[in-house]
């Protein structure tokens, strides 16, 4: 499987809880790599002054001492992309002033969060990535059928996710883990992973896992048969063109 580019995050928050609620969506973005975080704003002002420039800085805006807008007047030019994250709609003329990226109304949802993190990081997987991201290379997920244990799956190990209505069936290479999620969210997620496409409206699948293709019907590695739908036929074919090798005689 193609690996992703790892962007190093920061944030910037009053809120002890705002802080470790972010800290565990960004644990569940494969892309992301958080190096610090800051309760006190001043504090990270002086520090981050003088620091390398980052990729992605998430940062409160009602804080005290110094607001979120104040603060990221000086530190805009330390990140390629500023994401506010706040519980106040009526900042959002400010943040524009400062050429924020994003602007996050508290409280917002991993859905939420993944869509705008992929939008300003969309993935290429044409980058070559540090294999210190391998540490992100993995999740926990709480599995319904054992009592909501928590799950250690790798994304490598993914085979196909399938919609079940409320909750999403994780089909692995060597288990099935029933989970409380839409295929939309788990799917904002994978999409950091270039082999995790939709051919079908209830599966998403990786294409690593692609054992045989037979018409339309794609049998993987675990032995789950899914067929490509209409509607995604098209990319299914500029996939299967890429990849297929042809003998260059007449």
């Amino acid at each position: 499987m193609s690996k992703m580019v790892n962007y190093n995050c920061i944030i910037i928050d009053d809120d002890n809880y705002a802080i470790e609620g972010l800290k565990k969506y960004i644990e569940l973005i494969p892309s992301l790599n958080l190096i610090a975080f800051y309760t006190d704003p001043i504090k990270a002002l002086m520090e981050l002054s003088d620091a390398e420039k980052v990729d992605l800085i998430l940062m409160d805006i009602d804080m005290p001492h110094i607001t979120g807008i104040e603060l990221s007047k000086t530190l805009r030019a330390k990140t390629r992309k500023l994401i506010f994250t706040t519980a106040h709609t009526q900042y959002g003329y400010e943040a524009f002033e400062v050429e924020a990226d994003a602007y996050l109304l508290k409280p917002y949802t991993l859905n939420k969060f993944a869509a705008t993190v992929s939008r300003l990081f969309p993935p290429s997987g044409t980058e070559v990535v540090n294999e210190a991201t391998s540490a992100n290379d993995y999740f926990f997920v709480k599995n319904k059928e054992e009592n909501h244990k928590l799950i250690k799956v790798h994304f490598k190990d993914v085979v196909t996710v399938e919609s079940k209505q409320n909750y999403i069936m994780i089909h692995t290479v060597n288990k099935q883990i029933l989970t409380y999620m839409s295929l939309t969210e788990i799917g904002n997620i994978l999409g950091h992973f270039p082999d995790f496409v939709k051919y079908h409206r209830s599966f998403i699948i990786n294409r690593a896992h692609i054992e045989s293709i037979t018409g339309n019907m794609l049998k993987m590695s675990n032995g789950l048969q899914i067929t490509v739908g209409e509607n995604f036929r098209k990319e299914f074919l500029a996939f299967l063109d890429a990849k297929l090798l042809k003998a260059g005689r007449k």
